[in-house]
């Protein structure tokens, strides 16, 4: 073909998109007349009545046939798109739902109305959907903390929220958000990712999994430590599927995020205040109304405050086995923060005292890291030894060396065995569980 033809073939091309192809103002334009149109005429005690999936397939008929009867002058899928967009401001979270649609995204955040960056598979990218402008995305807001009882405005301008799927919703408002509203979506997985998952993932070895299994079984009281996004729900939900399925376990978080497969479990969830500054039950009410529960097994979310007094109390009389999480850089700090924790709720207790109830409840201390490539890996695998003179002595069981970064920013490492044998393999051996010595000799790299 000679260039000449070639031109003009891309020419009729081009001109062919510019006359079919509708620009985004005036598809707007069209989209806020047909579902004004389609609002107008909706019965709405009727729409209360019929499931969701018959009311969408109402929709989409009557909407179709709404754009062919105006002939508006769209191609088909952009007719298409429209339909899915207002069956999406009517029915679901608007410019949301394509977002919440996608498994592989994990964080959705709304900086403005205009302004949505996704993470997806570890990296953060702008969203390439956006709101109309602020009072869209108010209502996008308003519709779903509705849904769970609660209500955000000029005097209650933050609010923390469950969508339908589970995911984590956080909005902060005006006036305390300067620029416009600001969303932040923490999405779960609605298929539990496992321990096979997270050695395929890389991050975690099977010498580590089978180690961590064994400490679960045996009914090791563990804490799970990171920093924000670094998958510390993730491996609480992976290591809570080891506990046996004749056990009673309660959960205990601020917002249910644990996927757990057992028969016998009871999941429990804080109450933020009312307006009136009422009614608030916070994770230490819960974690001493779980006490009177019966529970063989206790697992709370996380750590922030004064519940860690009596989740230590808890893993020390009685009720071992319990797992945690905790924010915090290394597993070094993770028992500081504890120990600050603690003294925050009892400062009558001294240094020592707090420190030798830590000594005898904690047995393991794991800590993850969000690496810069985007990856989550364990960095290190510690046990709780005891008490030295005031201090609180650990030892490294395994971890996690970084080495280099490739041409395409990926972290190359390696996982080792630091050569310890811990002292908790005699639990191991008293509960059944023989662990082969190889496993606290091996070495990894990824």
């Amino acid at each position: 073909m000679s260039s000449r033809l070639i031109d003009r073939v891309r020419g009729a091309q081009q001109r062919y998109r510019a006359d079919t192809q509708t620009d985004s103002a005036e598809f707007e334009r069209y989209k806020k007349l047909l579902h004004n149109e389609i609002i107008g005429q909706i019965d709405y005690e009727r729409v209360s009545k019929t499931p969701r999936e018959e009311l969408s397939r109402q929709l989409r008929k009557t909407l179709t046939q709404v754009v062919e009867t105006r002939n508006l002058p769209l191609n088909r899928l952009e007719r298409d798109r429209l339909v899915e967009e207002i069956l999406d401001e009517i029915l679901g979270l608007g410019p949301l739902e394509p977002l919440l649609r996608d498994p592989a995204i994990s964080d959705i955040l709304i900086n403005g109305y205009d302004t949505i960056f996704i993470e997806k598979r570890g990296r953060l990218q702008k969203a390439e959907v956006k709101f109309n402008d602020n009072q869209h995305l108010m209502q996008i807001i308003d519709r779903i903390v509705s849904a769970v009882g609660r209500r955000v405005d000029e005097t209650n301008p933050m609010v923390d929220a469950r969508l339908q799927d589970g995911s984590r919703f956080n909005a902060i408002i005006p006036p305390l958000a300067l620029d416009g509203p600001v969303v932040s979506i923490r999405r779960f997985g609605t298929v539990p990712i496992t321990a096979e998952d997270l050695i395929a993932y890389g991050s975690c070895p099977r010498p580590i999994i089978q180690v961590l299994r064994g400490c679960v079984k045996a009914a090791l009281n563990i804490i799970i430590s990171g920093g924000t996004g670094s998958g510390k729900t993730t491996l609480l939900n992976v290591m809570s599927s080891f506990i046996p399925t004749d056990e009673r376990i309660i959960t205990i978080e601020d917002a249910a995020e644990l996927q757990l497969q057992q028969p016998h479990v009871v999941r429990l969830e804080t109450r933020p205040p009312n307006l009136e500054g009422k009614g608030e039950v916070t994770a230490r009410d819960l974690v001493k109304n779980s006490l009177r529960m019966r529970p063989d097994r206790i697992i709370l979310g996380e750590i922030r405050s004064a519940e860690a007094i009596d989740m230590l109390q808890a893993m020390n009389t009685g009720h071992e086995g319990s797992l945690a999480t905790v924010h915090s850089n290394t597993t070094r700090d993770a028992l500081s923060r504890l120990e600050t924790m603690i003294g925050m709720g009892m400062p009558n207790l001294t240094d020592k005292t707090i420190r030798e109830m830590m000594a005898r409840a904690l047995d393991v201390v794991i800590q993850l890291d969000r690496l810069p490539d985007g990856t989550r890996r364990i960095m290190a695998v510690t046990e709780v030894l005891g008490m030295e003179g005031s201090i609180v002595t650990t030892q490294d069981i395994f971890r996690f060396n970084q080495k280099t970064m490739d041409d395409q920013g990926r972290i190359h490492g390696e996982f080792v065995a630091t050569g310890t044998r811990p002292k908790f393999t005699a639990r191991l051996k008293q509960s059944g569980i023989h662990l082969s010595p190889e496993l606290f000799r091996f070495k990894m790299e990824v």
